[in-house]
């Protein structure tokens, strides 16, 4: 597929370089420039690009940037990606380490339907809690029993097939977290976040978390 990666961070920058290795077509942006991420486009064969280039004719296009940065992304940023074209949020709300005070999510809404409004586009929440490392040193075969599985939320079952196939590829397993309304299952300090394990352990963690959001991951008053 051809793949577009808005953030080269820890996510995006191992994205990039797993997703090349499967062969997929991957462009690749970040704020500061095409021009820094000289480097990682000769490692991985990605292309480096401005933002609104990465998705141009993209079929999955992933927004990993800091919370705060993405209503700074360009306006028409999906005008020419491809027909269907799916958009993964990573992202993650850190008010007291990063991201400053976001009302609405303060006020209860979930940081990826936050992320959705600002881009215009259906967004399926994935990888947001996932350690970057473990997506070049933990892929595991279909079966293996110490496949780690990875939870996925969203609003279009469409897109979210296509969303658990590409994690699928990536030699993890996956498990449908719910609509998009649901997707503080997977937020910060809960259960799943950061979790190790597979479908079951998964399953179990999505259905014990709180929908209050901890102190820690509050704007402090």
């Amino acid at each position: 597929m051809k793949i577009g990666i808005i953030g080269a961070g820890n996510i995006g920058g191992n994205l990039t370089r797993r997703l090349t290795s499967l062969g997929h077509a991957v462009s690749v942006a970040n704020s500061r420039g095409p021009q820094t991420l000289a480097a990682l486009a000769e490692e991985t064969g990605a292309t480096a690009v401005t933002a609104t280039e990465a998705a141009r004719g993209a079929e999955v296009v992933v927004v990993t940037v800091p919370l705060k940065n993405v209503p700074d992304l360009p306006s028409g940023l999906f005008d020419e990606a491809a027909e269907g074209f799916v958009v993964i949020d990573t992202g993650n709300y850190y008010p007291q380490q990063r991201d400053g005070r976001i009302a609405a999510i303060e006020e209860g809404q979930t940081e990826s339907r936050w992320t959705e409004q600002h881009l215009g586009h259906p967004v399926v929440k994935a990888f947001n809690g996932t350690y970057a490392q473990d997506l070049l040193d933990r892929p595991r075969p279909q079966g293996d029993p110490e496949r780690l599985a990875l939870p996925v939320a969203g609003d279009d079952a469409a897109a979210k097939r296509v969303v658990r196939a590409l994690i699928d590829e990536l030699g993890f397993d996956s498990v449908d977290a719910g609509g998009l309304d649901e997707s503080w299952r997977q937020q910060p300090d809960t259960p799943v976040y950061g979790l190790r394990e597979g479908v079951d352990a998964v399953v179990k963690a999505l259905a014990e978390a709180s929908p209050e959001r901890p102190a820690s991951f509050r704007a402090q008053v």
